[in-house]
């Protein structure tokens, strides 16, 4: 019979696995961390940003990078309330300071999620996009012969990682030699392989951390996987390739890793802001995947992106209730889209189209739509009238203010009529904010808080007065 006594070699082991379990997530020390103080000024906001930056960069872990945003978090609060110089509207080289620090705040918050991952997530998507691949792509019978031996190296290398509990193709389907070219008994077969590799990623359950390895070897070899498949030949190929290459298309291309090819070339002509070549891409590759990422990078270049002939595809999709391109519209600011997309306001029967084209109406500041989007305050549609008040809101035409007060003092939703607070605040004037500010002691949360900002703004007004 043993005594009370702990072993000390016991309890020296038992310190190291508590260790050990700590350092798989640890994070950021409290007592390290940067503190913002109640009433932050610019440079006691920029300060914490810089060690905000010092500690992203020195973040290996998912658990310090939520550190990371959660100090960011702070961030974003404390310049809401700080009292800092507006920029002179009449100078265009005024000072900005606090839409420099929201610029910052927002590179960081960009830095933050590019440092994490990758995860087994990652690994499951490509391996489907890979066998979408397969499944939508015409291959000829040289390309389908490529694209097996592609399927059968990506799945030798991936049990190298994972348990691939592979099916078996004992049942006469050949998936790697000549039989059946036309693809209908070998691409299924080679798909199922695919299949049997994500069920091995998935069983895994791998983690960012402690699994970084893994994962890594795993993405080389979908990266191998995308390029074999890439390289093998599809009917397709033949023609649109060849008009392509004659047009400079992937001219821009060096080394590369995302398949296909075209998508890898595109991404370098978002970056160089090629928008000729983005269209060209759009018109000449007619797969479902290639146009979808043509258009978001389109939407992503926003302003960059807009140019006669962007506009005369964005508008003919537009013109066909397109949202995304409503939508890519609104990111461009394109004030040629106003009349197109006003008709649009009082679509009653398509919501969907509704909230969409009245964000990108806002955000295109068109006058022209207050009226319109004035009338949909009156909606039945407690989930449409909101998004009409936000779009107020972004235009900042002072005829907007009465109607917003109306929903304000009239309307059933609180979402309604927070909405409406917040776009007479984005309005800005005096009489604006003073009818938000007369619900500080509202009962819903929502609305006695867009009140209270209205306030301080009214205040802060005063002060510098």
């Amino acid at each position: 019979m043993t005594n009370g006594d702990d072993d000390p070699a016991d309890a020296s082991e038992e310190d190291d696995a508590a260790d050990d379990a700590e350092g798989a997530g640890e994070s950021t020390d409290p007592a390290a961390a940067p503190t913002l103080p109640d009433e932050a000024t610019e440079e006691s906001l920029s300060e914490y940003l810089d060690e905000i930056t010092e500690l992203l960069e020195s973040a290996e872990t998912e658990a310090a990078l939520d550190d990371v945003d959660a100090l960011l978090d702070d961030a974003e609060r404390g310049l809401e309330e700080a009292d800092l110089p507006e920029p002179d509207d009449d100078d265009e080289d005024a000072d900005d300071p606090r839409g420099d620090l929201d610029g910052r705040i927002t590179e960081l918050r960009d830095d933050a999620a590019d440092a994490r991952g990758p995860y087994g997530e990652d690994v499951v998507d490509a391996i489907a996009t890979a066998a979408t691949t397969l499944e939508e792509t015409e291959w000829t019978a040289a390309g389908l012969d490529d694209a097996a031996d592609a399927v059968e190296s990506f799945v030798d290398a991936a049990a190298e990682s994972v348990d691939v509990d592979a099916p078996s193709v004992s049942d006469g389907t050949d998936v790697g030699g000549d039989a059946d070219t036309d693809g209908d008994g070998r691409i299924p077969a080679l798909v199922a392989l695919l299949d049997a590799v994500a069920d091995g990623v998935d069983d895994a359950a791998l983690d960012a951390d402690a699994d970084a390895e893994t994962i890594a070897a795993l993405l080389e070899a979908t990266d191998d996987l995308g390029s074999g498949l890439d390289a093998a030949e599809e009917w397709d190929d033949l023609k649109t390739n060849e008009q392509l290459h004659a047009q400079g298309f992937y001219d821009v291309l060096g080394h590369y890793k995302d398949f296909p090819v075209e998508w890898s070339a595109l991404k370098e002509h978002e970056k160089r802001g090629n928008v000729d070549m983005i269209l060209l891409a759009l018109d000449s590759l007619g797969s479902d995947f290639m146009e979808r990422h043509c258009l978001e990078a389109l939407e992503r270049m926003g302003k960059r992106g807009k140019t006669d002939a962007s506009l005369d595809e964005l508008l003919g999709r537009a013109g066909k209730r397109d949202k995304f391109a409503i939508s890519i519209l609104g990111k461009m600011a394109a004030e040629e889209a106003t009349e197109t997309l006003v008709e649009y306001v009082e679509e009653d029967s398509n919501p969907q189209l509704q909230k969409v084209t009245f964000k990108a109406l806002g955000e295109i500041g068109a006058s022209e739509a207050v009226q319109p989007l004035a009338n949909v305050l009156d909606s039945e549609n407690d989930l449409v009238r909101p998004h009409a008040a936000r779009a107020l809101g972004l235009i900042g035409d002072t005829r907007a203010i009465d109607p917003l007060a109306d929903v304000l003092a009239e309307d059933d939703s609180d979402d309604a009529r927070a909405a409406a607070g917040w776009a007479l605040r984005q309005i800005g004037t005096r009489e604006a904010l003073e009818t938000v500010a007369e619900y500080a002691d509202e009962h819903s949360f929502i609305v006695s808080t867009e009140a209270e900002k209205a306030a301080d703004s009214l205040d802060s007004a005063s002060a510098a007065a």
